[in-house]
C-alpha cells in the first residue's frame, strides 16, 4: 500500500530511483487544479434550475436512448480521467523528476608516461610505438596514461589521465601525424614546443626528466613507469644526462623502460645502445627494440604485473532528468481530453 506522505508528495508515483526536485509542486498544483474544477462546476450550476418535462418517463426504456446515456456518461468519466492524468503529468514535470546516482570508480594504482623522442631519426619508430599503445588502450582498467614529446625541448600532449576517450583521440592524432597522414596544421601543432632551442636536438636527458616530473600523488602507493623511445644520440648541451634523468625518475619512484631503434651503428660497450640499456636496466626497467611489435605489449605486461591496489575515487553524483515518460503522458492525456471533450459536446 502506498504511503500517504509519499502519495501526497508524488515520490511514490514517479518510479523507482526517481526523485522530484521540488516535490511540493505536485500536491500544490493538483490541489489548485481540483479547486479550480470545483469552483467552475459550482459557478456553472449556480442559477441553473431543473426543468421537468411531462410524459418522458417512458423514454428511459428506449434502447437507443439508453445506450446514448451510457455512452455519454462513459465519455464524461473518461474525460475527467484524461484531464486528471494530464494535470498530474504537468504537475510532475513542473516538479522536475530526476534520477540521482552516485558512482564510485575503482582506479588502478599504475601510472604510465609515454615519452617520445620526436627528432627526425625517431619518427618512424614513434609511429609504431604510438599505434601499439592505441590498440592496447582498451585493455587498460584504471591506469593513468600521459604522453610527452621532446626534441630540444619538451611538450606534454596530455598529462596523466584515465579518460580513455581523450587518450584514444590524442594517440590517434599522434599516429596520423607520425605516419605522415596529417595535414600541415596538424603537423605544426603536434611538433610545436619541441624545437625551442636553436641548434640543438634530441636532448634525451632533459626529455626524460620532463616525463618523470609528470608523476604526482606521492601520498599514495603507485606504480610509476616511463616508456622511453629514443636513439640516445643527443645533439647539444642538455641539463640532464640520460643517466641523471634515469636517476631522477628512480628517485620519484619510477621505472624507465627503453625502446631503442634497430641499428647496426650503435654497437659497442660505450655506444648509445649500451649506455641506454645500462640506464634503463639500472631503474629495473626493460630494454627492447622499438621495431619489435611485441616489445610494447611485453613492457605493459610487466607494468601491469605490478601489485594492483584498488583505490576508490571520489564518488560522482549524477543528476539526470527523467521527464520523458511524463511528457508522453501529458501529450497522450491532453490529446485524449481534447477528443473526448469534442465527443461529449457532439
Amino acid at each position: 500500500m502506498v504511503n500517504v506522505v509519499e502519495a501526497l508528495t508524488g515520490r511514490a508515483l514517479v518510479g523507482a530511483g526517481t526523485t522530484l526536485t521540488t516535490p511540493w509542486a505536485v500536491p500544490a498544483l493538483v490541489g489548485l487544479a481540483a479547486a479550480a474544477l470545483v469552483a467552475g462546476l459550482l459557478w456553472r450550476s449556480r442559477g441553473r434550475a431543473t426543468v421537468w418535462v411531462a410524459n418522458t418517463a417512458e423514454l428511459r426504456h428506449v434502447p437507443a436512448l439508453r445506450w446514448w446515456r451510457v455512452r455519454y456518461h462513459a465519455l464524461r468519466v473518461a474525460l475527467v480521467l484524461a484531464v486528471g492524468a494530464a494535470t498530474f503529468a504537468a504537475a510532475v514535470l513542473v516538479a522536475r523528476p530526476v534520477v540521482v546516482e552516485e558512482r564510485t570508480r575503482e582506479l588502478a594504482n599504475r601510472d604510465i608516461v609515454l615519452c617520445l623522442d620526436v627528432s627526425g631519426s625517431m619518427v618512424e619508430y614513434d609511429a609504431a610505438v604510438v599505434a601499439t599503445f592505441e590498440r592496447l588502450v582498451d585493455e587498460f582498467e584504471g591506469e593513468r596514461v600521459a604522453l610527452s614529446l621532446f626534441d630540444s625541448t619538451s611538450r606534454t600532449v596530455f598529462p596523466l589521465t584515465d579518460d580513455y576517450d581523450l587518450v584514444r583521440e590524442q594517440l590517434g592524432q599522434a599516429r596520423r601525424v607520425l605516419e605522415r597522414e596529417g595535414d600541415a596544421d596538424d603537423v605544426e601543432a603536434f611538433f610545436r614546443g619541441t624545437e625551442g632551442l636553436e641548434g640543438q636536438a634530441s636532448l634525451i636527458g632533459d626529455g626524460l626528466a620532463t616525463c618523470a616530473l609528470l608523476f604526482d600523488q606521492f601520498d599514495t602507493e603507485r606504480s610509476r613507469s616511463v616508456v622511453l623511445a629514443t636513439d640516445n644520440e643527443p645533439w647539444g648541451s642538455p641539463v640532464y644526462t640520460l643517466e641523471g634523468a634515469a636517476a631522477l625518475t628512480a628517485e620519484r619512484g619510477g621505472v624507465v623502460h627503453g625502446l631503442y631503434p634497430d641499428r647496426d651503428d650503435a654497437t659497442g660497450p660505450s655506444g648509445p645502445r649500451a649506455r641506454m640499456r645500462l640506464a634503463v636496466e639500472g631503474t629495473g626497467g626493460v630494454f627492447a627494440q622499438a621495431s619489435d611489435p611485441s616489445a610494447v605489449p611485453a613492457i605493459l605486461a610487466q607494468v601491469q604485473a605490478a601489485e594492483l591496489v584498488a583505490m576508490d575515487a571520489d564518488p560522482e553524483r549524477l543528476v539526470v532528468d527523467d521527464s520523458d515518460p511524463w511528457v508522453v503522458l501529458l501529450y497522450v492525456a491532453g490529446l485524449a481530453a481534447v477528443v473526448l471533450a469534442w465527443r461529449v459536446r457532439a
